[in-house]
């Protein structure tokens, strides 16, 4: 995800604070990964360098004084360009679940049982997410459903794996 544009998405509705800023990222995209304040301060420093946000305010308070940020025209345009721009597919040819089993084969361990044990992992988190779904609101379903369908992709995998282990094992050999 590209804090940098979902930061200025937000100010898109108008100037924030990067207290506020936090907040609503938090609110509506960090329900598992809050932002740290400073990921927030240095984000907003790199778009005001880069032209992309002017500080609207300045608030002197009991701490430090609270700058007030918006949004400028090249923001809005770098955020429309940002949608309009379709995410690259992350093809996993190499993910670290496969070099887990082709290692485990090269030495000698137990391939099957790693695969076991990883089928388990994906069933309890979607137990988990399936939970978090019922109880959660419109934006936590889709959240929840988009990670199921990627575990639901894995477990397919773990599967198609098992079934081919030993044939896997005889060409790593070789």
């Amino acid at each position: 995800m590209s804090i940098g544009h979902t930061l200025l998405g937000l100010l898109e509705s108008g100037p924030r604070h990067g207290y506020d800023l936090k907040r609503a990222f938090d609110e509506k995209f960090g329900h598992d990964r809050p932002l740290h304040y400073g990921q927030v301060y240095s984000t907003m420093s790199r778009l005001l360098k880069n032209g992309l946000v002017v500080v609207d305010g300045i608030e002197a308070g009991g701490g430090p004084e609270r700058k007030r940020y918006a949004i400028t025209d090249a923001g809005i345009t770098d955020v429309a360009q940002w949608l309009a721009t379709p995410e690259k597919p992350e093809p996993y040819l190499q993910s670290t679940l496969y070099t887990k089993v082709v290692l485990a084969l090269l030495t000698g361990r137990g391939a099957a049982e790693l695969l076991d044990t990883q089928r388990a992992e994906h069933l309890r988190l979607m137990r988990e997410l399936t939970r978090r779904k019922k109880d959660g609101d419109l934006a936590d379903q889709l959240i929840c459903d988009h990670a199921l369908f990627h575990l639901e992709a894995d477990l397919r995998w773990l599967e198609l794996t098992a079934a081919r282990l030993d044939r896997l094992a005889e060409e790593i050999r070789r």
